[in-house]
């Protein structure tokens, strides 16, 4: 059974940080694509980052450019999102996605269609 688990969201106040995790079971994370997805009420779903664990390449939307850090722990079959400077806009519940890798390069890669979807974990910034 293929799973994709998020955890570490919650309440934070603008300009904190949180650290995102996605726990992936029945697959491993080799030749694949992470990807990090929010929606906020009302929002359309939108990807903010990405990973390619193929190349270790990331990619992140211009609005978590410099603010937002994906990383991987291979043993652990985990991706995380470290968000820092945290927004009131940042509000939305994250999802975890997956995908084999294709041929697409850049940017695109994080929005192909993905196979695999987690639940979700909400993260509210707010004072």
């Amino acid at each position: 059974q293929v799973q994709l688990v998020e955890s570490g969201g919650g309440l934070v106040q603008p300009g904190g940080s949180l650290r995102l995790s996605c726990a992936a079971s029945g697959f491993t994370l080799d030749y694949y694509v992470i990807a990090w997805f929010r929606q906020a009420p009302g929002k359309e779903r939108e990807v903010v980052s990405c990973i390619s664990t193929r190349d270790g390449r990331t990619y992140y939307r211009d609005s978590a450019k410099g603010r937002f850090t994906m990383s991987r722990d291979t043993a652990k079959n985990t991706v995380y999102l470290q968000m820092n400077s945290l927004k009131p806009e940042d509000t939305a519940v994250y999802y975890c996605a997956a995908s084999p890798t294709g041929p697409i390069l850049g940017w695109g890669i994080c929005e192909t269609e993905m196979d695999y979807w987690g639940k979700g974990t909400l993260v509210t910034v707010s004072s």
